[in-house]
């Protein structure tokens, strides 16, 4: 059963999703296009780390998994495998449909993957802030660092956990 907007739940990513996953991504991060094929692979590298978030149709997502600190991925890329030891728990989207900011929905993304990361054995989270966002990461208390991004005003940003 789905839920209504009044109250939007959390769920896992679905093959089904990824068409709009793909134009979410478009709407909020304009500057850092990446095709669907880039988030298929993510959900098929680490489904465990893939969320959405609905209410009577999907409003964001979230996708994350284990990755290799100060190395983010290539924007727009297929990573081919996750690192065979991992040392940091990769934050790679969190984004909303517009009409969903400001609902504490990002929030709800966040601890869902802090939970998978701790769940995972990870103590640290990591990630490229982008759009001008530092200031919500550091809210939530990411650190920015001077690592190199590769991304365009890119912020490389982590976080104890």
């Amino acid at each position: 059963m789905r839920a209504n907007d009044d109250a939007p739940i959390c769920r896992p990513m679905q093959p089904a999703d990824l068409a709009t996953v793909a134009r979410i991504s478009a709407e909020a991060l304009p500057d850092y296009p990446e095709g669907e094929f880039v988030f298929a692979e993510r959900l098929r590298l680490f489904p465990q780390g893939c969320f959405v978030v609905e209410g009577s149709e999907i409003l964001g997502y979230a996708i994350s998994y284990p990755w290799t600190h100060g190395a983010p991925p290539r924007l727009n890329s297929e990573l081919g495998a996750l690192p065979a030891q991992p040392t940091t728990y990769y934050i790679h989207d969190i984004a909303l449909r517009p009409e969903a900011h400001g609902r504490g929905l990002a929030k709800v993304l966040i601890e869902q993957i802090e939970a998978t990361a701790k769940a995972e054995g990870f103590h640290n989270l990591s990630l490229v802030s982008v759009n001008g966002s530092a200031a919500f990461w550091s809210k939530h208390g990411f650190q920015a660092s001077s690592t190199p991004t590769g991304y365009v005003g890119g912020v490389y940003m982590d976080r104890q956990i």
